[in-house]
């Protein structure tokens, strides 16, 4: 089965005053299943589409946690015949999507059921593309061709990270060349995704921070804008950190705390479902692209390169405007502004970030990995492959090179 789904554009024109947002169009196809409990409902929805099924999950947690035989059982109850795909890796890998690809085609199936969390879900999306596709899936995530269709899924989340239940984006990595790439499409859209918070209480306590940094990283992508005259995007952006923020300790100090995991998980889907928070604001993306070399090569967890790396891309960026770091540090930051300049400003809040990163339990430095300058070099050269990078502050190589020299 193959489907086609119109998404969201965005066009902008440089003035003289800036950048002029033309007018955009949004469409989220996901369909949302929220709430505790409702992860019971996987079979009977899923047989709403079909009834030969690819399963794909990760390792051994939903096996643990009781999950992995309530799938099962729903399936079997639902008549649904399903393969299954498991051993998904945190950071997702090409050989495990060739898998899968091979799984659907041979067993001649015609939708796709993750369950996990965003690793598994790309990795979900990524067959999903391949599947009906005669090349290499590889060539999506090196510009080499555009997704055309795809075999439809669904997923059940099990971490509040990424958002990718309710966008069209996924990454993989090419573990043999050392390289980690992106790639996406309206197409790859879960048809649904079933959010049920109490999956998350039995998430590792490492697991809840990096997620936590996720979120919030995904959300600084989009803040950190040149755009002007963005109020209601802005406070979207801040409202989704300061839930963050308020709820991610809560969860590491009683895992089991309904309300703090019920609004992490929301926080991580809304801060990257197609654009939502940011419609019309030019989005800027380079740490992402930096810590994808990072991860690549050493294989650390997304979240704490992000945690490593985005503070540094502050300090490295904030000049170019000072002023929507200074509102940052006082609307999500609550720092007085009384007595500070405004670089003084934008630095504190800054500051409060790296210092909020290391008190939930992330790491500050590469060297914590035990990585050292050695790879830095390469690592530069790979993330503007195509160019510089970022919009906040267009980065070259050099530029990428002197924010991994903060991060070591």
């Amino acid at each position: 089965m193959r489907c086609k789904i119109n998404t969201y554009s965005l066009t902008f024109r440089l003035t003289k005053g800036g950048i002029t947002i033309l007018p955009f169009t949004f469409h989220n196809p996901t369909r949302i299943i929220f709430g505790e409990g409702k992860a019971s409902e996987t079979g009977s929805i899923t047989a709403t589409y079909s009834k030969n099924v690819l399963l794909v999950y990760g390792g051994n947690s939903i096996k643990r946690s009781g999950l992995y035989e309530s799938v099962v059982n729903q399936l079997q109850q639902a008549n649904i015949r399903y393969v299954e795909l498991g051993g998904v890796e945190p950071n997702p890998r090409l050989t495990s999507v060739y898998e899968g690809i091979r799984l659907v085609r041979e067993h001649k199936l015609d939708f796709i059921l993750a369950v996990g969390g965003g690793s598994v879900i790309d990795a979900a999306k990524a067959i999903a593309a391949g599947v009906p596709y005669e090349g290499d899936v590889w060539d999506f995530f090196t510009n080499k061709a555009h997704i055309q269709a795809a075999v439809p899924l669904g997923a059940v989340l099990t971490l509040a990270a990424t958002g990718t239940e309710m966008n069209g984006s996924m990454v993989i990595s090419h573990w043999e060349q050392k390289l980690k790439r992106g790639s996406g499409s309206p197409l790859v859209y879960p048809r649904f995704s079933i959010l049920d918070p109490t999956l998350t209480y039995t998430v590792p306590a490492n697991q809840t921070v990096y997620g936590s940094v996720d979120i919030m990283s995904h959300v600084f992508e989009q803040y950190f804008s040149l755009t002007p005259d963005t109020p209601l995007q802005e406070r979207f952006c801040e409202s989704i950190l300061q839930t963050v923020i308020e709820n991610v300790e809560l969860a590491l100090d009683n895992p089991e705390h309904a309300a703090a995991r019920a609004n992490l998980m929301w926080c991580g889907t809304m801060a990257l479902n197609g654009g939502q928070i940011s419609l019309g604001m030019q989005n800027d993306w380079a740490s992402h692209g930096i810590e994808h070399e990072i991860s690549a090569i050493y294989d650390i967890p997304h979240g704490a390169g992000l945690s490593i790396v985005f503070p540094n891309w502050m300090k490295y960026v904030y000049k170019e405007r000072p002023d929507r770091f200074a509102q940052y540090a006082t609307r999500v930051w609550g720092i007085s502004p009384e007595g500070k300049t405004t670089d003084e400003l934008a630095l504190a809040g800054i500051e409060a970030t790296r210092q909020f990163f290391t008190r939930i339990g992330a790491e500050a430095t590469l060297s914590e990995f035990n990585i050292d300058d050695s790879q830095l070099e390469r690592m530069a050269e790979e993330a503007v492959r195509y160019g510089p990078i970022g919009s906040f502050k267009r980065l070259h190589k050099e530029d990428v090179l002197a924010i991994l020299q903060m991060c070591l």
